[in-house]
């Protein structure tokens, strides 16, 4: 008697806004030894980006395999239409079972009657609805949601009704109003004993439905979606003090960095900057206002508490990964971990995220194991584009790849079997419909961004500047290579336009 070959497996560990210098095996400051454990028993990529710089376009590309420019969601505050394919109907359709558990974020907090959100106020916070709710969702025939970050007023779904089946019943008073009533000085510190704090919560659902795949011999699609270290930066005891301030590298500006920068990121070191002229739809837009801290010690407590975020959820993503040895999933199960985009806490003076695609901010932590297929112990410079994983997925799994999607087939690459994919990657940030819309283009040692409707841009050269200091974009020095990066450019773009069907006849 022949036993049928098993197939492979997906589980996708995300984090939210995680700098891709922050992992302890990189960074000595820091302690993540289940990130750790997984770099040494697979492949690490240092040249990985993000398709966009916020959440909601790049957590579209993830499950489109498009860019944003391309799936339609092309910024917060909108949707993923539901008519856009996404890859776990792929694998559904393959016979595998799809879940997702924590952050989704592919709809708006608010809906209207042409564009209805799941993901809304007051639906969010319909605790009977979500009792009730298990999916399907954008292709997971599961999904397990929550919509907070840390103590955010968001909170409701899956994870309060998680809180409450757990015998957290006073949940509200670790949240903001109008939900909780948390009080807001509170810095830094969250009361939320860790019983109850999401990351929990993930790794508790995660590993119950692997359990179940297990049990009824199934082939998965699980994508582990955690929301911290995003801010506002809070961490319950004792993570919160894990890291002394004064003994961690702080970053901060270096003077004179701006002078031929876009206007706006000098801005950003300014009081009161006035950002009028970009605010088209009269909705806010993240990172054009003033980012000085004056206070020193709070700058760094900052990143003591971003760091003990990142601690507190590499527990979590060590029992996740503990259960797959557990079940005897391990060898068959394709893990990557990685985060939607990256995030500044003082590089260039800027803090979070906004229009300025320094590679603090679009590159990412990127890490694949899938033991004896994917080199262990390996670091790689080979570009990533979180645009890739769905088709590569399919790919790993030996199914057929949709036509429409753009990402690339990294399968060769991961499996060490082929260097690179790809020679440079596109990040676009549109976050109004004219006034703030910029696309990147990078490759092995040069940046470029392009502004529309504006003469000025960025061209950094990675290999000279790596701190991406000095703007070459006016520098008589660099125009050949800034006139060949934009043929480059173009190329690339008409490069990823769709083709959702193969020319199968003449005419």
């Amino acid at each position: 008697m022949t036993t049928k070959p098993k197939k492979t497996n997906i589980l996708l560990i995300t984090s939210d806004q995680q700098h891709w210098n922050t992992i302890g095996a990189f960074n000595p400051e820091l302690s993540t030894p289940n990130l750790d454990r997984l770099v040494r028993e697979g492949t690490t990529y240092t040249r990985a980006y993000c398709p966009n710089p916020t959440c909601m376009p790049t957590r579209a590309s993830i499950i489109t395999g498009q860019y944003p420019s391309q799936h339609g969601a092309w910024t917060l505050g909108t949707k993923l239409l539901e008519d856009r394919h996404t890859v776990g109907e792929d694998f559904m359709k393959a016979g595998y079972r799809t879940a997702l558990v924590g952050k989704a974020h592919f709809q708006p907090l608010r809906g209207t009657d042409e564009y209805p959100s799941l993901e809304s106020y007051p639906l969010l916070q319909d605790l009977e609805y979500w009792r009730d709710f298990e999916g399907p969702f954008y292709g997971f025939e599961r999904a397990e949601l929550a919509r907070n970050h840390t103590n955010e007023a968001h909170v409701g779904q899956h994870y309060a009704l998680w809180m409450e089946e757990k015998g957290c019943t006073n949940w509200r008073d670790y949240f903001l109003a109008p939900t909780g009533t948390m009080d807001r000085s509170i810095k830094h510190s969250w009361p939320i004993p860790e019983d109850y704090h999401y990351n929990t919560w993930i790794a508790e659902r995660s590993n119950s439905l692997l359990e179940g795949y297990k049990e009824q011999d199934e082939p998965f699609f699980l994508w582990a979606s955690f929301f911290d270290p995003h801010p506002d930066y809070l961490a319950p005891a004792p993570w919160d003090t894990m890291y002394d301030p004064d003994k961690l590298t702080i970053p901060s500006v270096t003077p004179g960095e701006h002078v031929n920068n876009p206007p706006h990121f000098g801005m950003t070191q300014e009081r009161k900057p006035d950002f009028s002229h970009l605010r088209e739809t009269g909705i806010g837009i993240h990172g054009y206002h003033s980012h000085l801290i004056d206070d020193e010690n709070e700058r760094k407590r900052l990143v003591a508490t971003y760091y003990g975020m990142i601690s507190l959820m590499d527990k979590y993503i060590g029992r996740i990964l503990d259960k797959l040895d557990e079940l005897g999933l391990s060898e068959n199960t394709v893990v990557v971990f990685t985060t939607d985009h990256g995030h500044f806490f003082g590089q260039h003076g800027l803090q979070a995220k906004g229009g300025f695609h320094y590679e603090d901010l679009i590159k990412l932590p990127f890490i694949v194991r899938y033991p004896g297929q994917v080199p262990a112990g390996r670091v790689s410079p080979s570009i990533q584009s979180l645009v890739d994983l769905a088709p590569t997925f399919l790919s790993l799994c030996g199914i057929a790849v949709p036509h429409a999607m753009t990402g690339l087939d990294q399968s060769k690459v991961w499996l060490g079997e082929q260097e690179q994919a790809r020679d440079h990657a596109i990040c676009e940030f549109r976050h109004e419909p004219t006034t703030i819309h910029q696309k990147t283009y990078v490759n092995d040692r040069y940046k470029l961004t392009v502004y529309y409707n504006q003469t000025y841009g960025e061209l950094f050269d990675l290999q000279e500047d790596p701190g991406e200091l000095n703007n070459r974009w006016d520098d008589a020095d660099y125009s050949r290579i800034k006139s060949e990066l934009m043929l480059k450019f173009l190329w690339a773009e008409l490069g990823k336009e769709s083709m959702p069907m193969p020319r199968i006849w003449g005419a």
